[in-house]
């Protein structure tokens, strides 16, 4: 009984490898159990024992094809359908699958066929949408990619996938949800979920601008998710070299800030600020924030102002200069211009401003003789009896 068991069992296997039809047996999940040898030649490796025939089926199809196994599980009867199934160059070809449940119920036993025998010699002409999608495929560096609800890749195509170094449909029958990180795995179960997202991602060496978009059936329902993801690699890489050279231009002009506002400490206690060019309300704005924390850092007693190299001064300099002047005195320290052209000052007296308060000296020599005047020790005074005083 063993001996005529494996001698049906061999018979059944020779037959399945040799049989030309393409013939298949399946479990009533449509997992595969037995495919011949012209089935898997034709569908190629994505044929395996408990590999699923739905994963193959193209996403419009799919609600037809899952309606046809769904009447196969109720009933005993034959069941046609007409259904698009990926090949094994990753075309879809149109095939009639016929199909009935074995007497017992556990079984699917069916066989496929080319849906029109005139079909491989006339070829039906490719609607307007595949087309479409045709051309943004070869033509642009797009991916253009869909899964089934298990994460299942179904569609893989586009010139983009050159430059991440895969071929077109390589990634045929791998799911998504295992290959890519946690970020991009919350992505496709919220598209399986209805949402659509739009996201930026690196993968396989190329930054990728993605929209995934949930693939819904007749009767509202999540049956697939499209992806649509755009190289903008040379885009990114141009963004950075943009970020990277206007830090260095900021890094640059700070520096040349700090050039135009040299702070020195030309004694204990006296710090100057030259001046030189042309003086805006800016760059005035720069040097108050700079010459008070340098008095305040040093624990200054005089801060000359130098104005030897301006050759022009407005109504809203001068304005701060005499604010400058002011906030030097509130931190404890005296404020000192020197070096004032004739015409800086003509204008100063035309715009009316009153520098009464403010210490000037003729040039940086006599403002520093100034100071270092007013930091020696006085020597005691005599009274008109000649005593000193104490």
């Amino acid at each position: 009984m063993a001996n005529e068991k494996d001698a049906t069992s061999a018979l059944l296997h020779t037959f399945f490898a040799s049989c030309p039809e393409m013939l298949f047996i399946a479990d009533v999940d449509g997992r595969m159990l037995h495919a011949s040898g012209s089935l898997r030649q034709a569908l190629g490796a994505r044929v395996q024992d408990g590999s699923s025939l739905a994963a193959l089926v193209h996403a419009d199809d799919r609600s037809n094809f899952a309606a046809a196994w769904t009447r196969l599980n109720e009933q005993t009867e034959p069941v046609q359908v007409d259904v698009r199934l990926m090949d094994a160059q990753g075309a879809y070809r149109r095939l009639t699958c016929n199909a009935s449940r074995a007497s017992e119920g556990g079984t699917i036993h069916g066989s496929l066929r080319q849906a029109d025998a005139d079909r491989e010699s006339s070829p039906a002409e490719p609607s307007l949408k595949e087309r479409l999608l045709d051309g943004l495929a070869d033509n642009l560096q797009v991916v253009i990619w869909a899964i089934d609800t298990e994460g299942t890749v179904i569609y893989h195509d586009g010139k983009g996938l050159d430059a991440a170094g895969l071929a077109r449909g390589e990634l045929l029958g791998k799911n998504l949800l295992e290959l890519y990180p946690e970020k991009d795995r919350i992505i496709l179960r919220g598209a399986l979920a209805g949402a659509i997202a739009h996201d930026h991602n690196t993968a396989h060496g190329v930054h990728w601008e993605s929209w995934v978009v949930p693939v819904l059936n007749r009767r509202g329902e999540v049956d697939s998710v499209l992806g649509f993801s755009l190289d903008v690699t040379t885009v990114r890489r141009a963004q950075d070299e943009l970020r990277a050279r206007i830090t260095q231009i900021e890094k640059q002009q700070e520096v040349i800030r700090n050039l135009s506002t040299p702070i020195i400490e030309v004694w204990n206690g006296v710090l100057t600020l030259p001046m030189i060019g042309v003086v805006d309300s800016v760059r005035t704005a720069e040097m108050m924030d700079s010459l008070l924390a340098r008095i305040t850092e040093k624990q200054a007693q005089f801060a000359i102002l130098d104005l030897t190299g301006v050759e022009v001064v407005d109504t809203k300099v001068a304005s701060h200069l005499i604010e400058l002047v002011a906030a030097i005195r509130l931190l404890g320290a005296e404020g000192i211009v020197a070096g004032i052209k004739p015409n800086v000052a003509q204008t100063m007296v035309a715009l009316g401003l009153d520098l009464s308060t403010i210490a000037t000296q003729r040039d940086l020599r006599a403002a520093l003789s100034y100071c270092i005047r007013r930091m020696a020790p006085q020597p005691p005074q005599e009274n008109r009896a000649g005593v000193t005083a104490s």
